[in-house]
């Protein structure tokens, strides 16, 4: 071969077809990779309802890290947890308290989001709206008065607005309550077993939580954690901004939770 044949070095012109080709197969093998990190590492969840309340609006939209306590069959996306794998958790690690985590519930399946109030061996209970934790009040410190609207209802709802601090943790977090005497105010005892979760919501009136041990989730099992509510993304939470009414700030866009 002569100095001045390339014609082995020259790569074969492809035509307009191939190289479209080329390119739809790479940009399908970037989203099917995207697609799986955004499933399989982190969850999309959208919030429903008032529960977790002022902490989390309806219509927020959360990215849940799932790989923060373990991995279980829970963490699945779509309905996979429902093919018959095994139970339990790989590399499971216990929340903290203070955690917004997102779990299913092991009663009817529903995937639900709450804060972590009780660890395994804590006895945990609510008297006259007030939490207990191991024979120890969890002071609550008033701080405002509010109205919102509710997002099904519409009713118009007045809260006290309390600043709260769990056993062992340094950052406050807020609660709503519209009284001291509902029914979940005032829940007997319960030592939380090895290898589960109380949880209660933030808007202590209007969250159907551990606290309700026949018709809510009861203790959750560890291996029923889905991961941990870490960041709100974004939110298309739409408000009545009639005088009086709260509110979330117009801009929320990456707030730390």
């Amino acid at each position: 071969m002569s100095d001045t044949d390339t014609s082995a070095e020259t790569e074969p012109k492809r035509s307009f077809g191939e190289w479209l080709w080329s390119e739809v197969k790479f940009f399908l093998g970037l989203g099917a990779v995207m697609l799986a990190f955004l499933t399989l590492v982190w969850g999309h969840f959208k919030i429903p309802s008032e529960s977790m309340q002022p902490t989390l609006e309806v219509g927020d939209h959360l990215y849940v890290s799932k790989f923060a306590y373990g991995y279980s069959k829970h963490s699945l996306p779509f309905l996979l947890h429902k093919l018959p794998l095994p139970e339990g958790k790989i590399f499971s690690k216990l929340p903290e308290r203070g955690d917004v985590a997102v779990f299913r519930n092991p009663n009817n399946e529903l995937v639900m989001i709450k804060r972590v109030v009780g660890l395994p061996g804590d006895r945990v209970k609510t008297v006259g709206g007030q939490l207990y934790i191991n024979g120890e009040v969890v002071p609550r410190i008033l701080a405002d008065e509010r109205f919102y609207r509710e997002h099904k209802s519409q009713r118009v709802v007045r809260v006290d607005v309390y600043n709260q601090t769990l056993p062992g943790s340094d950052e406050a977090f807020t609660i709503y309550e519209v009284t001291d005497d509902r029914p979940l105010d005032n829940a007997e005892m319960q030592v939380v077993p090895e290898g589960h979760i109380f949880f209660m919501g933030d808007n202590r009136d209007n969250s159907t939580d551990s606290r309700a041990r026949f018709d809510g989730p009861g203790l959750v099992p560890v291996d029923h954690l889905m991961g941990r509510a870490d960041r709100m993304m974004f939110s298309f939470k739409r408000c009545d901004r009639t005088e009086d009414l709260h509110c979330p700030a117009r801009r929320r866009f990456m707030e730390k939770l």
